[in-house]
Order: structure tokens, then C-alpha cells, then sequence
């Protein structure tokens, strides 16, 4: 996804840099277990971000990007791998299955885990065939993610580079399929870093699409690499990665179909990307991102670390429990997919260095108890 930003010189903190430099509120710190770290090789020149899956055999699945040649770009050759965990993600299996391959005249990736209400697996995918090109794709499984249906295209009635992140498509409870998207260029216009925000919808499990309304923006604020959460007064939060320091949010009252104007967050991050879900057992929110107060021209707006998690139990108004997952001044932590298990919860994301230029490259699951995410 050319990520997102034509970027001029970096300007490094040395990997000595204390982490009260980046201008944080220094609390406590989590220690997870790291289960899993891919690092880039020889024709494996970057690992990048995916979701989970758990089957019915008590199994989880993992698919991420898997780069292959030489090049890190978003738009190098890579396919869908996938690693599986039989003890609840405390392992995980030394080598990658190849899940979808040869797809895209680019690549495929980001993935989107979705298991239906009527019990199929969904695959979210994005297929980039140029960079006029890009658009998200599901696949279905009715036998546990061991054979996938023909690919269906979920955007039919705009062409265009359209930006779906990893661990981002969601089932409400009245069965409709949401999706927010951000469209960066068409096959008549240039690139360009704000994006225009859509969401599209199913009503039949997957198999047709509609757009609703493109969300109301008449800032020059940047907004890219939506999300939603549905909301327990019905209502559907969309978060906003964005370029004014803060995420920024839209609402919508009729299940995806039209949208508030964008609004300001009090979550504050560069320009880097949120990840919201639902806890299970507390029904309180859980959010993971980039808690950096530092804005800096340039690349990102800010360093992408810390990477911290909070909660929120008056549905997105406040959040609270903040806690260091990551604290590597040098690290870039970045596009998280989140996943309970019984007592756990892990979490899968980019987990590069600055100094080596790594940032996209390097791939973490770990995991921690869920006991933790609610105490002060």
C-alpha cells in the first residue's frame, strides 16, 4: 500500500534515546510473552501484518504477507502464508504454509479474519494489480480454512487503489458486513495521501457489496486506514488514522450507511494506524496504537512506539489502564491484529527497527493474560 506518505529525510532519535524523550506520560509497562518473531532472510526480505483464526479443532491460524526476492516495497512480489498454534498461541509452527498464492499482477496481502454468524470463515485480502489497482477481495471456507471459494470482489462500483488494513472487517449484530475503506487513487487521477473514506456492506454474507455514503470531510486534515466498531447503542464508531496528531472519528446511526462528519479524537498518535475491538469477556473496549504525543514534520508525523494498549468502558469517551507493550525507542510497531482466546489475548504486528531499517519487515505475535487488560 505505498504507505501512505511521499516522504523526504528521516531524521532518527539514536538508539539510545530514553523513552520519556518521546514526550509520554510514562505508566506501567506490560511484559508479554513473545511466542513468535519472524525475521526477513535470504528471498524473504520482509514479513508484514495479518490476523487470526481460530478452528474448530481448537487450532489457531495466522496468515500474514509473506515477501519474496529482494524488494520491501508494498507492491513486491509476496504471497499469504500462514503458521497455526495447537496450545492457545503459546507455539506456533516452524514453517509457513502457503495459503493463497499467485494471485495479483503485485501481490496480496493484509488479511481480514471474519468467522460468520452462519459459521463460515471469511478471508479478507487486498489483490493489487497496479498502482491504479487495488481492491479487497474474501474468499470462503466451509471446511476449517482448508480449502477456500473462488475470490469475490467486495468494491464492484468504483475503480481505484483502495486500502483495507489487516484484522479491520466486522459482522454486526443484525448479520450485515462492514468495511471501511480508504481510496488514494483512481485509473483518471494521481495519487493522493488524503484519502477519501467509504464503507461498504453486505447483507448476504459476503456475496454482494454496496457502498454506503463517502464519509463527510471538508478539512485538509489527512485520513487514511479506517476502522470500525460497533457500538452498544447501535451506533458504528469509525477511527481514523490521520495526520494532525490526534485519530479522528466518524458515526454512523444506520449500520454503515451514512456517516457524521469526521471529528477530532482525544487519542493522541502520528500517523499511524489504530486497532479497536471488543473484549469478550468485560464488553469493554480494547485499543492498541502508537501512544506518541511527539508531532514531528516529516516522515509519519512521529516515531511509531510506543505501542501501547488501553481500555475503554464507557464505549470510546475515555480510555484508561494504558500500558506499554512495546517501549524500543527504536522499534516501529505497527498494524495489529488482535485475538481471544479463552484467557488470553494476542497480538500479531510489525515490529521492525529504525536504525536498521526494518520497520515493516519484522513480524511478532505474542500473547498475554486478558487479567491484565482491566487492572489499574
Amino acid at each position: 500500500m505505498k504507505r501512505i506518505f511521499q516522504f523526504g529525510v528521516v531524521m532518527l532519535f539514536a538508539v539510545c534515546t530514553v523513552y520519556q524523550s518521546l514526550g509520554q506520560k510514562a505508566g506501567k509497562s506490560l511484559s508479554p510473552e513473545l511466542a513468535l518473531q519472524l525475521n526477513p532472510g535470504t528471498d524473504n526480505p520482509r514479513n508484514s501484518e495479518g490476523d487470526f483464526i481460530t478452528l474448530r479443532d481448537g487450532r489457531i491460524l495466522f496468515v500474514y504477507t509473506h515477501y519474496t526476492g529482494v524488494s520491501t516495497d508494498d507492491h513486491a512480489p509476496a504471497f499469504l502464508a500462514g503458521r497455526y498454534s495447537s496450545d492457545g498461541g503459546k507455539t506456533w509452527s516452524d514453517k509457513d504454509d502457503v495459503i493463497l498464492k499467485g494471485e495479483g499482477d503485485m501481490n496480496i496481502m493484509s488479511v481480514s479474519f471474519l468467522r460468520m454468524q452462519n459459521d463460515k470463515i471469511a478471508m479478507f485480502y487486498l489483490r493489487k494489480n497496479a498502482e491504479t489497482d487495488c481492491i479487497p477481495m474474501v474468499r470462503f471456507s466451509t471446511d476449517e480454512a482448508r480449502t477456500w471459494s473462488e475470490p469475490t470482489a467486495c468494491i464492484t462500483d468504483r475503480k481505484g487503489y483502495f486500502v483495507l488494513n489487516n484484522n479491520r472487517v466486522i459482522q454486526l449484530g443484525n448479520g450485515r458486513l462492514l468495511m471501511a475503506v480508504a481510496r488514494h487513487r483512481t485509473p483518471d487521477t494521481k495519487w493522493v495521501n488524503k484519502g477519501a473514506l467509504f464503507s461498504y456492506y453486505s447483507d448476504d454474507s459476503g456475496i454482494t457489496w454496496k457502498s454506503g455514503n463517502q464519509i463527510p470531510d471538508t478539512t485538509s486534515i489527512v485520513t487514511q486506514e479506517p476502522g470500525v466498531i460497533e457500538l452498544k447503542d447501535g451506533r458504528v464508531m469509525m477511527f481514523i488514522r490521520a495526520s494532525e496528531g490526534f485519530q479522528m472519528l466518524s458515526y454512523s446511526r444506520d449500520q454503515g450507511e451514512t456517516w457524521s462528519h469526521i471529528e477530532t479524537s482525544n487519542i493522541h498518535s502520528p500517523v499511524s494506524p489504530a486497532s479497536i475491538v471488543r473484549i469478550p469477556s468485560s464488553r469493554n473496549l480494547l485499543m492498541v496504537w502508537n501512544n506518541n504525543k511527539i508531532r514531528e514534520t516529516g516522515w509519519h508525523g512521529g516515531k511509531r512506539t510506543p505501542l501501547t494498549m488501553a481500555i475503554s468502558r464507557d464505549e470510546g469517551k475515555t480510555w484508561i489502564n494504558s500500558r506499554d507493550i512495546e517501549t524500543d525507542p527504536d522499534g516501529w510497531f505497527c498494524y495489529t491484529a488482535i485475538h481471544f482466546t479463552k484467557k488470553d489475548v494476542l497480538l500479531g504486528y510489525c515490529a521492525g527497527s529504525q536504525s536498521k531499517k526494518t520497520h515493516l519487515s519484522v513480524l511478532n505475535i505474542t500473547r498475554l493474560s486478558q487479567k491484565m487488560l482491566d487492572q489499574k
